[in-house]
């Protein structure tokens, strides 16, 4: 990040889009997922150390890697482990345009891998967000690919948090829920994982593969009655549903898991604070806000606003940076393109009209919903500006077109995909009462 000076000039409302842009971007390059491998995973002669987590090399290890920072992770440990890799496989959402030789790019290739180890052995396990669905083999053989597409499709459009989303997937799978360690099992494991998940929810990255599960099956039937989305299942999921046959995950103190080590390399946490230090360089008098805000993104908008409110009367009329991490829930109402991030901007829009505020709402893995931006700004003129152009905020809000609304504005976040995911950053900024 730049090193910014103290006297620099009082930030500026005018200014103020680019500003949370500017902080943004200094942000994800704080995050750089090959970074912080290398400063923080290190080869200590015959031992790999990341964090807490300590394993000797008394073999050449086999290494996974899944999920979005997949390619980007497996590279960068394999330059930290000099090559010295037995065997590897990468699931990524695409493949790189250089491969490592030992490496194998096939998704589904994981199982075969960790298959016949000993005590001996070591499997390194790369995880990151998007794991869910890249890497997938269903329990019961019946349920097809179509089948667990539109599942997948059911549970991200049905409004449920990402954590009882992946309580549903750990229970129909072969590998998720600690499947995969136990497949691994009686090697020693390590798994470095970039959390895209509640800092307190680790086994929820990528539905946990590597890690004991402490949901069950009972929560699922529960989460599945919620809104009736059991009956919208297909027919080989439904089933399992309406028989109450989901076979049980194994759980924490499993013993399988004994020699088992877990490190996480980047979170949400790292994210917002990186966004905290870099407003502070540009003459904000910035806070993190921690309240749980995985929730509707109109109750969350409000809250921080709330939030923001008192962050400014304290301040004595200096420029604030309220930060806040998170993912909020964002229910499809229509046919339109956008996501969480563009939609809780789009209503902050209408909620800071005609005031001296800026907000910012992004997703650090590049894309928001079915867009292909990461999020959007908007200050207290967007929505007269959008108005004056024939736009109204809450006709493209109830559409679930809240991309077209800021792109006909030119205030979406583009950053193109990332090879990252440690959720979303929301950025306020209020620059004092005065009139706009």
């Amino acid at each position: 990040m730049a090193t910014r000076s103290a006297t620099l000039a009082k930030p500026s409302y005018a200014k103020g889009k680019q500003l949370a842009q500017q902080i943004f971007l200094e942000t994800m390059a704080t995050i750089d997922v090959r970074h912080a491998m290398l400063t923080k995973v290190k080869r200590e002669g015959g031992t790999l150390v990341s964090g807490d987590a300590s394993v000797p090399l008394l073999r050449r290890p086999r290494v996974i890697a899944l999920g979005k920072a997949a390619t980007r992770m497996a590279a960068t440990l394999d330059e930290i482990l000099g090559s010295d890799v037995e065997a590897g496989v990468v699931v990524a959402p695409a493949e790189p345009e250089k491969k490592l030789d030992q490496f194998r790019y096939l998704a589904g290739a994981a199982l075969e891998l960790v298959s016949g180890l000993t005590g001996d052995d070591l499997v390194i396990f790369l995880v990151s967000g998007g794991g869910s669905a890249l890497f997938e083999k269903p329990l019961d053989p019946a349920i097809a690919l179509a089948d667990l597409a539109e599942f997948n499709r059911v549970l991200v459009t049905g409004g449920l948090p990402i954590e009882q989303i992946n309580v549903l997937r750990k229970h129909l799978s072969a590998v998720k829920g600690g499947q995969l360690a136990i497949q691994a099992y009686p090697a020693s494991q390590v798994t470095i994982f970039v959390s895209d998940v509640p800092e307190d929810l680790p086994s929820m990255v990528a539905s946990g593969p590597t890690m004991p599960d402490e949901s069950t099956s009972e929560q699922c039937y529960s989460i599945a009655e919620q809104g009736g989305l059991a009956s919208k299942f297909p027919a080989s999921i439904r089933k399992h549903f309406a028989g109450r046959t989901l076979e049980e995950t194994p759980k924490p103190g499993d013993s399988r898991f004994e020699n088992s080590r877990y490190y996480c390399l980047l979170s949400n946490r790292d994210a917002v604070e990186a966004a905290r230090a870099c407003a502070d360089q540009l003459g904000f008098r910035s806070e993190v806000d921690r309240g749980d805000w995985d929730r509707d993104y109109q109750e969350v908008a409000r809250g921080n606003l709330a939030a923001l409110d008192r962050l400014a009367q304290a301040s004595g009329g200096q420029p604030v940076c309220l930060v806040v991490g998170g993912e909020v829930i964002c229910p499809v109402t229509g046919p339109g393109t956008g996501g969480r991030n563009q939609a809780l901007a789009l209503y902050a829009a209408q909620q800071i009209q005609g005031q001296r505020r800026v907000v910012l709402s992004a997703g650090t893995d590049g894309r928001d919903g079915n867009s292909p931006v990461s999020g959007a700004v908007a200050d207290g003129a967007t929505a007269t500006r959008a108005r004056a152009l024939g736009l109204d905020p809450a006709r493209f809000l109830a559409a679930s077109d809240s991309y077209h609304f800021f792109r006909a504005l030119g205030d979406t976040i583009e950053t193109g995909f990332t090879d990252n995911n440690v959720r979303d950053v929301r950025l306020w900024l209020d620059f004092g009462s005065a009139a706009l």
